[in-house]
């Protein structure tokens, strides 16, 4: 069964949308997902991701398998009942978390040999257990085991990174090819680094393989955007044209705009919930620091025409308060409205493809933010 197929294209641009079936629901592309890696988008309620128009959560393997554990989780037979939300969820095999948090760390061929963040403990990560504890979850879509690797990085490491995800991906998929009994998607991840040749390589033995989607990982790490644009193009020239692809980690909301116009179809990216806690609330002109004086009597919205709860009902002016004095609440509220801004903003392209008008939108979505500042 063909779980991916698309429902219209950009006739100046590779822009698509398309339609993902999974076991939870299906799902529109393209697509943000919001980041839940504890089973949970930080400040916020199942109802409120709802609320936001949400289709799909990201959890991550790494983290839920530390704690609470699969002993937990497996009792509500996966995460969906355990955090009480009923549509998809995609996780993370915990590559990355290895490589940005793991401490005394040792990558073999074998797998990741690490000590916990927590409480010091060793583990080993091989691509089996990944998927093991990914089906524990019961992901809707399950992530292979990849290397990441810092940037930059000498062409030879990221040669010997992007080996290493090959062989692992290999394995991960005869795991779940043998130990999956339901309707869970497994999608490989293209490595390759800053390497050109290198990503065009790794995506033809993914293909080669066959997956249910393809994800484009070890991008956003401190990269130039246009850099980022060129590997992500190199490896989404090589992918087919009837899966989904799915850059990891990605990104501002200039670089969703740019990914959807290469034929992106799903995103993940924790800046509308990180800086939400920081204060500051994404809008259609730019980014407002709440922070900032001028808000201290505005009455007015976040943005003017937002149809989020926050905006539907709280001032710049009560966000600013509640920021500055440090109340849980000032949180809540600014992250529904980035989730939201998000989650709306990948429906505006969704629409502007729909009506084969993405270019347009493009054009009309920089020259809007051509003055950026905090309005």
């Amino acid at each position: 069964m063909n779980n991916f197929s698309i429902t219209s294209r950009s006739s100046k641009t590779r822009a698509r949308t398309g339609a993902l079936i999974t076991a939870h629901g299906t799902i529109e592309t393209p697509v943000f997902m919001p980041v839940g890696t504890l089973a949970t988008v930080k400040s916020l309620s199942t109802e409120d991701l709802t609320a936001c128009g949400a289709e799909i959560i990201l959890g991550n393997t790494y983290h839920l398998y530390l704690r609470p554990g699969c002993d937990v989780i497996g009792q509500f037979s996966g995460l969906h009942r355990f955090m009480n939300w009923h549509g998809p969820i995609l996780t993370d095999s915990g590559g990355f978390q290895i490589f940005s948090l793991a401490r005394l760390r040792r990558i073999t061929d074998e797998g990741a040999d690490f000590q916990s963040h927590i409480d010091g403990s060793r583990h080993m990560l091989t691509p089996e257990k990944t998927i093991e504890i990914q089906l524990c979850l019961n992901a809707d879509i399950v992530m292979c085991l990849d290397q990441c690797i810092a940037f930059p990085s000498s062409r030879d490491e990221t040669m010997s990174a992007m080996d290493l995800t090959t062989r692992w991906a290999k394995r991960c998929q005869n795991f779940f090819r043998l130990e999956c009994h339901n309707q869970n998607l497994l999608f490989g991840i293209v490595q390759g680094g800053m390497e050109p040749d290198l990503r065009a390589a790794s995506a033809d033995a993914l293909v080669e393989m066959g997956f249910n989607g393809y994800a484009i990982g070890g991008l956003s790490v401190g990269e130039p955007s246009d850099l980022m644009l060129e590997m992500a193009d190199a490896a989404i020239a090589r992918l087919p044209d009837s899966a989904p692809r799915y850059v990891m980690g990605v990104g501002t909301p200039e670089n969703l705009v740019d990914m959807v116009a290469l034929g992106v179809d799903m995103f993940d990216c924790v800046l509308p919930t990180r800086n939400a806690r920081n204060g500051q609330l994404f809008t259609h002109t730019g980014v407002i620091n709440i922070t900032n004086a001028r808000h201290r009597m505005d009455s007015g919205p976040v943005e003017a025409g937002c149809a989020c709860y926050t905006c539907r009902n709280y001032s710049r002016a009560y966000l600013r308060h509640l920021f500055m004095s440090r109340e849980i609440l000032a949180y809540r509220l600014n992250t529904i409205h980035n989730i939201h801004y998000y989650v709306n903003l990948i429906k505006e392209m969704r629409r502007a493809v729909n009506s084969d008008s993405f270019d347009t939108f493009r054009k009309n979505f920089y020259h809007i933010r051509s003055g950026d500042r905090d309005a």
